[in-house]
């Protein structure tokens, strides 16, 4: 489906206008999607007794829904069941060097999602949203690991937030003072890349001799830099990135 059509862009709402920098503002939900699956790590913003916390936490998303570890934010929905909170994820892509200080930037990808979390109680969903969590950072590993037993899930909050109200910014590109008078300063000027990789693994002192690793982690060690987010579940339509 085009994303340029009504079904494929996201709503505005007045949390969610672009007001600066609107350029960098995009309505379009498949990079949205994109963004969030890149990624498994989110920043939750949630007020917990009156005082304002940015918290943390991995999650996974799987199109429609964002699920996200919420001990913190679990409390709070306790105290106040209708609070919206904020969710972000951010990926830096690179540093934007201009000529004049004034000028610097970063060229970036970040998504902020915004609504009323629900705790998620039904054991099917707490699963689903797990193994979502899971898959999203490590491919293959909800598979290969022991999954949680009853006693594990219900000692574990999971939240779920809707993306429905979400906005999105996206800065790529070089410096924007390619034709100022800056530009007569002689001034190395453009963008230092950031490229995240995964290191080689290291394996626990505790594993019995002969255990090897398994093949869906030891294929993600090293290029190609596209490996720094977790690859959706089968079945999702987010896009790989």
């Amino acid at each position: 489906m085009d994303s340029d059509t009504p079904e494929r862009q996201l709503p505005v709402s007045e949390r969610t206008r672009h007001r600066r920098l609107r350029q960098q503002g995009s309505l379009d939900r498949d990079q949205l999607d994109a963004i969030l699956a890149a990624g498994f790590v989110c920043h939750l913003g949630v007020t917990v007794d009156g005082t304002p916390m940015v918290v943390p936490t991995v999650y996974g998303s799987d199109g429609s829904t964002l699920y996200f570890h919420g001990s913190v934010a679990g409390r709070s929905l306790l105290a106040s069941p209708e609070a919206v909170v904020c969710v972000t994820v951010t990926h830096v892509d690179g540093l934007v060097l201009a000529r004049s200080v004034f000028e610097h930037g970063v060229n970036y990808r970040s998504a902020m999602v915004y609504g009323i979390p629900r705790l998620v109680t039904d054991p099917e969903e707490k699963l689903a949203g797990l193994r979502r969590l899971t898959e999203q950072a490590a491919p293959g590993q909800w598979d290969y690991a022991r999954r949680p037993n009853r006693k594990e899930l219900a000692a574990t909050a999971l939240l779920a937030l809707s993306l429905d109200e979400a906005s999105v910014k996206i800065r790529t590109g070089a410096p924007d003072d390619g034709d100022s008078e800056d530009a007569r300063l002689g001034l190395w000027a453009g963008v230092l890349p950031l490229r995240a990789t995964w290191g080689a693994l290291e394996p626990d002192p505790a594993l019995p001799e002969g255990v090897g690793a398994p093949a869906h982690l030891a294929q993600r060690v090293g290029p190609p830099a596209n490996r720094t987010g977790g690859t959706p579940v089968s079945g999702s339509r987010v896009p790989p990135v």
